[in-house]
């Protein structure tokens, strides 16, 4: 498989705080620094829908990375190739059954990627 078929881009980061005090505070700062838009969601807020900032630690012990790609399952196959490991737990489906999110299992960088389908 050609890796271009896959269409990988970046979702968005997301970056963990350690309450909703600190997220709300990240948020204004970056919101003032820069002219974001934010919108807040039960877990966190999304700066600008490039950045995800948790109002608790969530997983990857800095954050995590969202990949978006064309195919969800076949991305899984692709990178599990590459000897990627996936959580299982975290796999999130679509009415017909398939994967539409999933996180890796280990952190690279400090962050925990996951997978989204594109829509």
């Amino acid at each position: 498989m050609d890796v271009k078929e896959l269409g990988f881009e970046l979702a968005h980061i997301g970056v963990n705080q350690s309450d909703a005090a600190e997220a709300k505070q990240t948020v204004e700062t970056l919101c003032t620094l820069f002219g974001f838009d934010s919108r807040e969601t039960d877990g966190s807020f999304f700066v600008n829908d490039q950045f995800e900032i948790m109002k608790m630690p969530f997983l990857g012990r800095l954050g995590h990375v969202a990949i978006r790609t064309n195919d969800t399952e076949k991305a899984m196959e692709y990178l599990k190739g590459k000897g990627i490991a996936f959580d299982d737990s975290t796999a999130g489906r679509g009415p017909d059954g398939k994967v539409r999110v999933i996180y890796f299992a280990e952190d690279i960088a400090g962050f925990r990627f996951h997978l989204a389908q594109k829509a």
